[in-house]
């Protein structure tokens, strides 16, 4: 009987079904949002900005965004535009092109609208570099730029797009995260009419945020 009542409990043991792991979650770090969890999916390309970045980044914009605009091109988990409205932005579209981050950023901002947001946010299920192409000259004076890194293409044109729509003469700039495998002279080749004011290096990750004369 010993047998096979081995044999049964690993057979049971194989069987068991697996225990799905807990969804990942990042943490929005100031603002109206602050400490608030928004849920990450697990899909292809998507790359959350980490904790210490955004506190960087955001320490670089000031911690008021009061009356800004701001596009946040490949919203992924909403972890960029979340924190743009957290802070007081007056208008922040997110735009996501694939369809399960995109209902997911709409849940994720379901649930922080028990504290409504300032200003105005839009979640647009949309081709990132179709939608810029159509925004006017100077409509827009924040925008991150934060695309998959297996396409270096995306991040290329969104950027000379960027480049024609932002206005930072009130604030913001134009923020690209980047590979660290890429040096840092290509992309600021692609915006020849703006200086990267602030440069940043954590693992795998370069970090440039723009800023233009008027700015």
């Amino acid at each position: 009987m010993l047998y096979w009542e081995q044999k049964i409990n690993k057979l049971n043991k194989a069987n068991k079904p697996l225990k799905s792991e807990p969804p990942k979650k990042v943490r929005i770090i100031g603002g109206n949002w602050r400490s608030r969890l928004l849920t990450v999916l697990d899909l292809p390309g998507l790359r959350p900005t980490t904790d210490r970045i955004r506190e960087t980044l955001f320490n670089w914009l000031g911690q008021d965004l009061t009356g800004l605009r701001c596009l946040d091109l490949f919203a992924g988990t909403g972890a960029l535009g979340f924190e743009a409205a957290s802070r007081g932005a007056a208008l922040v579209v997110l735009l996501e092109k694939e369809k399960r981050a995109c209902a997911n950023l709409t849940a994720n901002f379901a649930l922080l609208q028990s504290s409504p947001a300032v200003g105005l946010v839009e979640i647009l299920q949309r081709d990132s570099l179709e939608f810029i192409k159509q925004q006017a000259d100077r409509s827009s004076n924040l925008i991150f730029i934060d695309p998959p890194f297996q396409d270096s293409g995306l991040l290329d044109r969104a950027v000379i797009q960027a480049a024609r729509v932002c206005d930072d003469s009130a604030g913001g700039g134009i923020y690209v995260e980047f590979p660290s495998s890429r040096p840092r002279e290509e992309v600021e080749a692609l915006l020849p009419d703006w200086h990267c004011g602030k440069y940043l290096e954590a693992g795998q990750v370069k970090a440039c945020l723009f800023r233009s004369g008027r700015g």
